[in-house]
């Protein structure tokens, strides 16, 4: 009789529970069961509450700082592989710690290959993320990684608005290939911000490259946090006589001040994912889910079927 192979258990870290459940929902199934014990310490230990001999399971989780939620995706693939699943992918909606993908000084790590291995160490066999920092991160690994974009969820709101006169800009010139490919898209025009730092988190200058007079302004980036570096573009674009600025950030980190800044900011509205579970709510922030493209993905990869489509810039 031959082989059969069983279907895929979806699990979830604690902080990651929320989406994991939509995923696992929109792959049809229920989300596996894990127990957090906890010491009184702080320590943790993560245990599966099921047999996971033999099948391929999904580890839904973003690991963005503090450090416990990195610990916490090591600690369940490493039980995972000590509880001999068959193959353990690693689903991680943001992949914390990728802006330290380079020696930008010296004496400094780099954090995201230091990610990467401790990842495959542990017992990770593949990697499924979205819209990394850098793309050259997947380089990093040794392992395949899927590295999925959220245009596939922002480009089919942006057409629904029917913005007039739309141009897509990139609030600096790192984010320049993705504004292009975005405005590819929607054959807009482009608009560069440039910017300098005093110091991380911290805007000594911000300057355009384009024009904005008359123009309904998309800000793209792969992630905000603090939100200064939105705000201020925002601010400028429309000092320099823009009709409104949106901005889609895939991840929203939303740290220190940035609810009170986006909310003081003329930015109309900020759209991000549910990468990273949202805190306070907010009237200028909207929330698109990426449950249903992450489920599509591990459905393909689990019967070896292309994901190329998923694939739209």
């Amino acid at each position: 009789m031959p082989y059969q192979v069983p279907e895929p258990k979806i699990f979830a870290c604690s902080q990651s529970m929320e989406l994991g459940k939509k995923i696992a929902k929109s792959y049809g199934t229920d989300l596996g069961k894990v127990l957090f014990s906890r010491y009184s310490d702080g320590e943790f230990q993560p245990s599966f509450e099921e047999s996971i001999r033999g099948t391929r399971i999904f580890i839904i989780g973003s690991t963005n700082p503090g450090p416990e939620n990195l610990m916490e995706m090591l600690l369940m693939i490493d039980a995972a592989k000590r509880a001999s699943a068959r193959h353990i992918t690693a689903v991680m909606p943001y992949y914390g710690w990728a802006r330290q993908d380079r020696k930008d000084k010296p004496r400094v790590p780099i954090a995201a290959k230091l990610v990467a291995k401790m990842l495959e160490t542990a017992g990770a066999t593949r990697i499924i993320t979205m819209d990394l920092h850098a793309d050259q991160i997947q380089g990093f690994f040794e392992k395949p990684v899927d590295h999925l974009f959220a245009s596939t969820l922002f480009l089919p709101y942006l057409e629904k608005l029917k913005l007039k006169n739309l141009t897509i800009a990139s609030p600096d010139m790192g984010g320049s290939k993705r504004a292009y490919a975005y405005s590819k898209a929607l054959s807009s025009d482009v608009v560069i911000c440039y910017k300098q730092r005093a110091k991380a988190n911290k805007i000594s200058h911000m300057e355009l490259i384009g024009e904005v007079k008359g123009k309904n302004v998309v800000l793209v980036d792969d992630m905000v946090d603090t939100a200064g570096t939105l705000t201020k573009a925002a601010d400028l674009m429309m000092e320099r006589g823009a009709l409104s600025v949106r901005a889609i950030t895939t991840h929203g980190l939303l740290s220190g001040n940035a609810y009170e800044r986006i909310k003081n900011s003329k930015l109309e509205e900020l759209i991000i994912t549910d990468s990273i579970p949202s805190r306070p709510k907010s009237d200028k922030i909207k929330v698109l889910s990426c449950a249903d493209l992450f489920a599509d993905v591990m459905h393909r990869v689990h019967h070896n079927t292309s994901i190329a489509s998923k694939f739209i810039m």
